[in-house]
């Protein structure tokens, strides 16, 4: 499996722009992934910062290089 780390870097190399573990966290939580809990989240219910709209089918596509979704989702 592919880490944060490895798709945060994929997207900067392929599409220039630097995205949060967390913007990825979310999207792999949105997409189906079960998630633990992180040590520093303050609040079950609510992300501090949510994923923006414009990155979601960027980190998507990282996740798709890396085979975590499959090439049709």
């Amino acid at each position: 499996m592919a880490t944060y780390k490895q798709l945060q870097e994929y997207v900067k190399t392929k599409h220039g722009v630097s995205v949060k573990t967390c913007h990825i966290a979310h999207v792999k939580h949105m997409n189906g992934f079960e998630m633990r809990k992180a040590p520093n989240r303050k609040s079950e219910d609510k992300r501090v910062y949510e994923c923006p709209r414009a990155f979601i089918p960027i980190i998507e596509d990282a996740m798709r290089h890396f085979g975590l979704l499959k090439a049709n989702s």
